[in-house]
């Protein structure tokens, strides 16, 4: 197996089990895309048509006001799945950016063959289930985080959850992020370095 599989084989068998020739199968379809430091994944007006696993990097998922801020709504890392769940089952074009943060690797593979996948070894529809099943819980409780909790509490969460990020993003992503401006960050990182 090439190396580049070995982390996306990992997150596979989290939650399924299967044989050398059911993930040969499945990689025989994965497109490897390096994506620079700010170039895009999907940019908003786009189908997306592709899931993708991240084998190395950080994006970062956003949207654009009327007036042009951007307001970020999601980090993925390694050994994250990326993408616009409602666009690649509709069809419909996305509202969402996904771009990278730093130079990163990505695993792609499109829906149409992610189909064939599906038909010839159906385990994976489980392993997909199981994927938006979490995705649809880690946004729920972000939401009601967001609503239950102040700035500082939201940004100590954002780091038990990606402890690097501040070397993968920059200050003003993760301000849009936690839904306050850049200067209020510095005061709660001044806080949270403080203690």
């Amino acid at each position: 197996m090439p190396n580049k599989f070995k982390l996306i084989r990992k997150n596979i068998e989290k939650q399924i089990i299967i044989n050398d020739d059911e993930f040969k199968f499945f990689s025989d379809f994965l497109i490897e895309k390096k994506i620079e430091k700010k170039d895009f994944f999907l940019r908003e007006g786009e189908v997306c048509n592709y899931t993708g696993f991240i084998n190395h990097g950080c994006l970062r998922t956003f949207t654009r006001s009327h007036e042009g801020s951007e307001n970020v709504t999601r980090f993925a890392i390694e050994d994250y799945w990326v993408g616009d769940l409602y666009s690649y089952l509709t069809g419909d074009v996305s509202p969402y950016n996904i771009e990278a943060t730093m130079d990163s690797t990505v695993l792609m593979i499109h829906k149409n063959d992610m189909e064939k996948v599906y038909e010839q070894v159906p385990k994976f529809e489980r392993f997909f289930r199981i994927i938006v099943q979490r995705g649809y819980i880690a946004l729920e409780r972000r939401f009601s985080i967001d609503l239950s909790s102040s700035a500082l509490q939201k940004y100590e969460n954002l780091l038990q959850k990606f402890n690097d990020i501040e070397l993968r993003v920059s200050q003003k992503h993760i301000a849009s992020y936690l839904g306050i401006t850049p200067e209020s960050l510095s005061r709660i990182k001044k806080k949270t370095y403080n203690k």
